[in-house]
């Protein structure tokens, strides 16, 4: 579902880029924020069966909720196929989007344990094998749904107007999630299913808690230091849980830097999707959507993890260098930087197709002689210009004032002419330069969702009726211009019918473009009308094509192994055996903390150009991984077996201690009793008292 929700909120809810980025980044915090809440319910009430079931309900009934918010025609009374109440829209998808992020941070960390729980002490080659099957089917899933969900939201669907179709790519998960539901409950007979035992985050967050209330209390310097300042919870908790507490505290303390590169990577799903819009997705017999080159992403994974586990790591170590867990994830942060840095690269390329749209204080005009005659065009600022029958001018001209004096023909006409600022216009000069001049709007951005902004103009004396699958011109009344319709990349073939002569018309689109189609007086109707109709191009197709954004993928992706599967390698090796639920609560919240990190760059800074963003968002990594490359020379590995190993030892020997003393305290005492008795029963000793 994540494939499509930036484009969802961009095209549907019609959102900006801005707003768009920022929501989906709160959403993706959220599903990792609340797997701490599920763990809590799982471990201390729930158990993780029952926490898989209810709150897998939630997540499907949120599944529901989103694909009903973007079904279109609920609120499109004028059936014109926009909605007309989008606040409903936009309160249903944020109810649905929060229920998502509840049942998924519920079964977040119950499932994969919950599989554990099914295998015995003894069993751990195979319980190895399910994990293994376990992350195949989650990176296989990830594949298919970013190739599947775009492909549904690229479908036409509605009861009254034919729209993109988010309804599908929302409810087609929806109904996946319902049918693994039912699937899983009715395996619930054959399930090993581990009662609550109490949550051990809880603990920790008490024994800290009292900590940190205990040295405040005794701040005063007539109290001795002690060597940490978990040691002020001794007096309460048993050494053994505040030695296992300093261990999780020392790689929590190493996870700070972390939540930066968790900021660059989910904007895959977010900035680069919608990069993806402005870049041609046509790869010959393939054309690639802009949400499913997320798919890379997966392709990668599955891919490289395997080729850096078996050749990668024991080359280097082959080389003598000491490839430990922490450079893996501080060059994991470099290569995140880089894959930023291509992603900056790509977007200055894209930016040099993209048309120079008028200031709020200027104004562009482009012109257009519906003749049969050239005709000279005098311009403020401008050279003489001479437009061809037929044709438009190449470019647009740029204007200041608002009211600009155009003279034409000869003998020579001048008009004033009213512009507006930040518009592009285009003046429809009629045959006889005397009669009145027309100004149509033209468009000032990019056609969304890599569409094609198509019109026609119609020079002839009679109306004119121009039809295609998928789009509707109506009838344009002689000497005068149809509304934009948006047309799909591809061949696309046009009827032009005035009366009972018609004629056909066809052109191949690319992608993000924008045209002026003329149908000339002297059209002559026959089977095709090919070279009478010309054109104007408004905006050019996309040229970047999206092959180029692969590089970044590519090293993000190699962060992503070197970073994220090291990072969770490293906390399972370095967490006591009974906290290595509260290290990976701890992991998930840097990734919530990362996506919070780019509403503050999306939302407050406003960087006008997105190529310096990118570079903004390296150069914050960089300087993020120079600091977590100190603190991981300075991090000492411990093996915590061996230290809980040592504890219980003392503890032990304590204990045993503390028998022995019993046990000579109980033969002093039978001596004490037995002398006591002798002295009772010597009638000397008793005459003498």
């Amino acid at each position: 579902m994540r494939a499509v929700l930036v484009l969802y909120f961009k095209y549907f809810l019609l959102w900006d880029d801005d707003l768009a980025t920022s929501v989906y980044h709160v959403f993706v915090a959220l599903c990792y924020l609340t797997p701490i809440l599920g763990a809590i319910v799982a471990d201390s009430w729930l158990g993780k069966f029952k926490t898989i079931i209810y709150l897998s309900i939630v997540y499907a009934i949120g599944q529901v909720t989103m694909a009903v918010s973007a079904i279109h025609d609920i609120t499109d009374t004028d059936r014109n196929g926009t909605p007309d109440d989008m606040t409903f829209h936009i309160v249903l998808s944020m109810v649905g989007l929060f229920l998502i992020a509840l049942g998924t941070g519920g079964i977040k960390p119950c499932v994969a344990a919950f599989g554990g729980d099914q295998f015995a002490d003894h069993q751990e080659k195979q319980r190895r094998t399910f994990f293994s099957i376990f992350y195949l089917c989650i990176n296989g899933g990830s594949l298919l749904s970013t190739i599947i969900t775009p492909i549904l939201r690229a479908q036409s669907c509605g009861i009254y107007s034919q729209q993109k179709c988010y309804s599908l790519a929302f409810g087609v998960p929806a109904a996946l999630m319902m049918v693994a539901l039912v699937v899983f409950i009715a395996g619930s007979g054959m399930y090993y299913k581990a009662e609550p035992q109490g949550n051990i985050m809880l603990d920790v967050c008490k024994c800290i808690g009292f900590a940190v209330k205990n040295r405040y209390k005794h701040r005063n310097k007539q109290y001795p230091k002690r060597q940490h300042w978990m040691d002020w919870a001794d007096e309460k908790y048993e050494k053994l849980l505040i030695a296992q507490i300093k261990m999780v505290l020392k790689v929590l303390f190493l996870y700070i830097p972390l939540p930066m590169f968790w900021t660059l990577f989910d904007q895959k799903g977010s900035r680069w999707t919608l990069q993806a819009t402005n870049m041609d997705g046509n790869f010959g017999l393939l054309v690639i959507q802009p949400d499913q080159m997320q798919t890379v992403n997966p392709i990668l994974i599955l891919t490289l993890v395997p080729i850096m586990d078996s050749l990668v790591y024991p080359l280097i170590k082959k080389c003598g260098l000491n490839f430990t867990p922490l450079k893996r994830m501080t060059a994991g942060m470099v290569m995140a930087a880089i894959a930023f840095v291509c992603a900056a690269v790509v977007q200055l390329q894209i930016d040099k197709t993209l048309p120079i749209f008028p200031s709020a204080s200027q104004s562009q005009l482009k012109l257009l002689n519906m003749g049969s005659d050239p005709v000279t065009v005098k311009l403020p600022g401008n050279e003489l210009l001479v437009l061809p029958a037929a044709q438009a001018s190449y470019e647009f001209f740029t204007f200041e004032p608002e009211i600009i004096s155009v003279s034409m023909g000869s003998p020579e006409v001048t008009k004033n002419v009213s512009l507006v600022k930040g518009q592009r216009q285009t003046l429809l000069i009629p045959s006889n330069i005397s009669d009145t001049w027309l100004l149509t709007d033209a468009l000032t951005s990019k056609p969304q969702e890599g569409n094609n902004a198509i019109r026609f103009v119609n020079g002839m004396n009679s109306a004119v009726n121009v039809s295609t699958p998928g789009a509707d011109f109506e009838t344009i009344e002689p000497f005068y211009f149809s509304n934009y319709s948006q047309i799909k990349n591809g061949k696309a073939s046009f009827t032009l019918q005035s009366g009972s002569q018609s004629c056909e018309y066809s052109r191949v689109f690319g992608f993000g473009s924008s045209y002026t189609f003329f149908i000339p007086n002297t059209l002559v109707f026959g089977p095709t009308c090919q070279e009478a109709v010309t054109v104007s191009e408004e905006i050019q197709p996309n040229t970047a094509h999206m092959a180029i954004q692969v590089p970044q993928y590519f090293f993000i992706t190699v962060g992503e192994v070197m970073f994220s599967v090291t990072g969770l390698e490293f906390s399972y090796s370095q967490a006591p055996s009974n906290m290595k639920a509260v290290l990976q609560a701890g992991w998930l919240f840097t990734v919530a903390i990362g996506n919070f990190q780019v509403l503050i760059v999306a939302e407050l800074a406003k960087i006008p150009d997105q190529w310096v963003e990118y570079i903004l968002f390296a150069s914050l990594l960089v300087a993020v991984c120079f600091i977590f490359s100190i603190m991981a020379h300075f991090y000492t590995y411990i093996d915590p077996t061996e230290i809980e190993a040592q504890f219980k030892k003392e503890v032990n020997e304590d204990d045993e201690d503390d028998q022995s003393r019993l046990q000579k305290a109980e033969i002093e005492m039978v001596k004490k009793d037995s002398i006591k008795s002798h002295k009772e029963d010597d009638p000397g000793k008793m005459s003498k008292m």
